[in-house]
């Protein structure tokens, strides 16, 4: 990037740092306030200037060959979301950057003691959301320490990569990064898959739609890439990998529908002794994660002791639990609207286009609606057999 671009690039982004300064309401733990503002200023263009153009650490001699590989394996999804998604053609993913740390950021994300429902804080442009980033793991270790001593549950949680919804592609787009380019190539198309539907359909102030169509869109555009590109060894690894995700989150949905109905009691009885029925509710709310814990360890036992979520089982929590319900929640009512049209992505698009323009409730009933219309598939199998062609 030349020094006149990154100049403007500078001047844009202090500008809209200002500019959110003025614009944002708060929430638990006190509004976003300049120190917030500047680290995510910052952030965000430390990360852009450490990328370089996938082709220059191809030709470099001193990038490793594993590396060169991934690279190579990335464009080709890269392309594959183009012709066989119909996701955005642009600058993104096409540049890569080793930011030397293991997350691009750490998420924030709070709930209240007897509630699964996620805590909201509000910005320009991105409107509300139930999760807040920072790109210094200690800065937001300490965030999530101040909410919890105003009695939530909170947590911060490593993330590997987020989107910046097609906004910054004329500075270069979002990059691939260190901190997911080594995925297994199942997780790798699905994670590109996911960042970039974000750039076709968001819906401000609605976490729920936003991440639950982009969880069904890297769910159908994963099984595509493996059913048509993958190797079978890719094929076989994969399936092992996503079994075993597939009975986790069986598991942590049957323990969000058992705690919302411990805490859907606690607001029933709220007018009587409240002392009395907090007391009850916690031994309840206790015994339902004793038996997540439980339940867990049987699940690993079945695996040969792998042990890929005992980070998110140790940190697990009402506001985890509520995070996770984000992704997964609505996502078999975007695939049934994908079988609806024809299963072309294109017009699934659309429909999701008309969904976003509804108001919030509306949108999320009709989605229920076209559940309750449909029977579906298993999540992550296809609903429609070979792709058929996707005209643009």
């Amino acid at each position: 990037m030349t020094p006149v671009v990154w100049r403007r690039a500078w001047r844009w982004c202090c500008l809209l740092g200002l500019w959110a300064l003025t614009g944002c309401t708060g929430g638990p733990g006190g509004a976003p306030g300049p120190g917030y503002y500047w680290q995510s200023v910052t952030g965000h263009l430390a990360l852009v200037q450490a990328a370089r153009p996938v082709d220059e650490w191809l030709s470099d001699p001193a990038t490793p060959p594993a590396l060169k590989d991934r690279l190579v394996l990335a464009q080709r999804m890269r392309r594959f979301a183009v012709t066989e998604l119909a996701l955005p053609d642009n600058a993104s993913y096409t540049r890569y950057a080793d930011l030397k740390r293991r997350a691009a950021v750490w998420n924030v994300v709070a709930a209240p003691e007897y509630s699964l429902t996620l805590q909201t804080w509000c910005y320009p442009l991105l409107g509300c959301a139930g999760y807040r980033g920072y790109f210094n793991e200690a800065e937001a270790e300490a965030f999530a320490a101040r909410l919890r001593a105003q009695g939530l549950e909170a947590v911060a949680y490593p993330v590997p990569a987020y989107s910046t919804l097609g906004w910054t592609n004329w500075l270069g787009g979002d990059p691939l990064l260190n901190t997911f380019v080594g995925h297994t190539e199942g997780e790798l198309a699905r994670l590109l898959f996911h960042e970039l539907s974000h750039q076709v359909v968001y819906a401000s102030d609605d976490t729920l739609f936003n991440e639950s169509f982009a969880t069904a869109v890297e769910r159908l555009g994963g099984q595509r890439w493996l059913a048509a590109q993958a190797s079978p060894a890719a094929r076989v690894a994969y399936a092992e990998f996503d079994g075993r995700r597939q009975q986790f989150r069986e598991l942590t949905r049957r323990t969000r529908e058992n705690l919302n109905k411990i805490y859907a009691q606690s607001q029933h009885g709220k007018a009587g002794a409240a002392i009395e029925i907090d007391d009850f509710m916690a031994a309840r709310k206790a015994a339902a994660m004793a038996e997540f814990h439980q339940r867990y360890e049987e699940l690993k036992a079945s695996w040969g002791g792998h042990n890929g979520y005992d980070a998110w089982v140790a940190r697990a929590n009402n506001a985890t639990f509520g995070v996770q319900a984000a992704y997964d929640d609505l996502a078999p009512a975007f695939e049934a609207l994908f079988r609806r049209q024809g299963c072309r992505f294109s017009a699934f698009y659309d429909a999701v286009r008309g969904l976003a323009a509804q108001p919030k409730a509306q949108r999320h009933q009709a989605l229920q609606d076209e559940l309750a219309r449909q029977s579906i598939p298993a999540s992550g199998a296809s609903p429609c057999g070979p792709p058929p062609p996707d005209p643009r």
